[in-house]
């Protein structure tokens, strides 16, 4: 299994080799985001490459997406390896940071990653906490997308704190 992997997904900084092997390692996941986002393209979605993930959103799948119960108003995005699935163009825009996250740990887990993230949504459950929010990857998710965003914040002098 590759090491820690850049929160962006595939760091572009590793040997090809390294990044081959978490591609690879990712593959399972990736698969069946390949065949969601095969759906959504045939029933009128659109897909595009993005830093190297494949994003798509709109037809069967926007639908599905917005039937999950944490479909908050239909904005939801659900990552599945190098595959982010979206309801809307804008929903994957506000959600890349957040989404990318899960790109790593999908690379960090690879064929664990679905039943890794299944367990600590029960774990959570268990725990008297809200399955999604005390999930332990969507609180890791979260907070590196909130500290990236603060950081570019920073670096563009828009940090409230300056």
């Amino acid at each position: 299994m590759p090491g820690r992997a850049h929160p962006q997904g595939v760091s572009r900084s590793l040997p090809p080799f390294v990044r081959a092997l978490a591609i690879l390692w990712a593959l399972p996941t990736t698969l069946v985001g390949l065949l969601l986002l095969a759906l959504a393209r045939a029933t009128g979605g659109r897909a595009a490459l993005v830093d190297g993930v494949l994003e798509a959103h709109g037809g069967l799948v926007r639908r599905a997406l917005m039937r999950l119960p944490l479909a908050c108003g239909g904005d939801v995005a659900v990552t599945l390896g190098h595959v982010v699935l979206g309801t809307s163009a804008s929903v994957l825009d506000a959600t890349r940071a957040h989404e990318r996250v899960h790109v790593a740990q999908c690379e960090r887990w690879g064929p664990f990653f679905l039943p890794a993230y299944a367990i600590a949504s029960l774990v959570a459950r268990l725990r008297g906490a809200d399955p999604y929010l005390g999930n332990r990857f969507e609180r890791e998710a979260f907070e590196r997308a909130d500290a990236r965003a603060a950081h570019a914040a920073r670096l563009s002098g828009r940090d409230p704190l300056l």
